[in-house]
């Protein structure tokens, strides 16, 4: 009779635990997705503000058609990019970002631009959204790492296994951002 007492409560035990742990990686999984939507939302914001601020700076910048017409170009490519290839997209949005700060150096060349309520607005919420943007960065790859620990911790790898929960990728800087900048006060 203890027997069986014995095995019942090691069943139930076990059996809670299956379910902790199943239940665990649900939710390390939804916060990857959620962490992924907060980006998704930030690019998207970006993309709507970049029209307005290519016709503010057209006026302005005559002889930066090229810069302009790249940065249409990679917000093109960016709205019609497969939302399932996450590294993909923040390769194209780092090239954007990159491609925006030439945007906003052409101000230095033209003090009317810069004196332009609208550019200037714009300028500040783009630089609000690649905050929000990095920010979003940092939060989706601390949600891959805690989902990714579970998986290969013990118990939960044995459910991850059962279940074929994947590893999730973190999402890469460009080795140009990894580069300390450098500052020259030479003449």
């Amino acid at each position: 009779m203890i027997a069986w007492i014995i095995a019942i409560v090691v069943i139930v035990l076990l059996a809670i635990l299956y379910v902790s742990a199943y239940n665990g990686l649900i939710k390390g999984r939804t916060y990857v997705q959620e962490s992924w939507s907060q980006i998704d939302v930030q690019l998207k914001r970006r993309n709507d503000l970049i029209p307005n601020l290519i016709e503010t700076v057209k006026g302005y910048s005559h002889y930066e058609q090229s810069t302009l017409e790249k940065v249409v170009g990679l917000r093109n490519q960016l709205i019609n990019m497969p939302a399932d290839d996450h590294q993909k997209m923040m390769d194209v949005s780092d090239q954007l970002s990159s491609s925006l700060k030439s945007i906003f150096a052409v101000a230095e060349a033209y003090p009317d631009l810069k004196a332009n309520d609208e550019y200037t607005k714009l300028m500040e919420e783009l630089t609000n959204t690649e905050n929000k943007i990095a920010y979003s960065r940092q939060l989706y790859n601390s949600s891959v790492a805690s989902f990714n620990l579970k998986i290969q911790s013990f118990p939960s790898n044995i459910v991850a296994g059962i279940h074929h929960f994947t590893i999730s990728e973190y999402l890469q800087v460009p080795e140009e951002e990894k580069e300390a900048p450098k500052v020259s006060f030479d003449k």
